[in-house]
């Protein structure tokens, strides 16, 4: 088998956000990746761009639409009516997320070993830090919610971005 298509040189790609930064969470969130036994192959603290932070996500029309039928679904579960188009509220979601990743320093880093994907999703946590469990990076450093954010108008504070796929963190690094 070869190097680039063996299970333990998988790789994987991370962002702690401005809040882990903010917070002085950069140590303590590293640290938990390395007792995983995954190696850090690469990392940098960057101010990124708007333009690197919208080619970072990736998301498109289709993706602000399922966002914003998401958005409107629990709209009417709170007895609100949507006033604009579901892809209006997908693309101001993606607004907040850009604002929110360009507001001060990220740090990036890319690791590898066995499953690293799996691996760092499992340790990071659900993406909602109110629903992650305990002993996950998101269930023990962060309390905010979709609710809350949504209250505040602002991109919800989960302190790290972790690959979903292999073929993402490909992407990504």
């Amino acid at each position: 088998m070869e190097k680039n298509t063996h299970p333990k040189y998988e790789r994987t790609f991370i962002i702690l956000k401005p809040d882990a930064v903010q917070r002085s969470l950069v140590g303590e969130t590293m640290s938990r990746f390395e007792r995983t036994g995954l190696k850090f192959v690469g990392m940098k603290m960057i101010l990124a761009t708007r333009e690197q932070a919208k080619a970072h996500y990736g998301k498109d029309d289709a993706w602000c639409t399922k966002v914003g039928e998401r958005t409107i679904a629990n709209m009417e579960k709170e007895g609100k009516k949507a006033d604009k188009p579901a892809v209006e509220y997908g693309r101001d979601i993606l607004n907040g997320l850009l604002d929110f990743l360009t507001c001060s320093p990220v740090v990036v880093i890319a690791l590898e070993g066995n499953q690293a994907v799996g691996v760092v999703k499992k340790l990071v946590g659900a993406t909602e830090p109110l629903t992650s469990d305990v002993g996950t990076i998101r269930g023990d450093l962060t309390n905010d919610s979709y609710e809350l954010a949504n209250i505040d108008s602002r991109a919800v504070r989960n302190l790290v971005h972790c690959s979903d796929q292999v073929e993402e963190a490909k992407r990504e690094i």
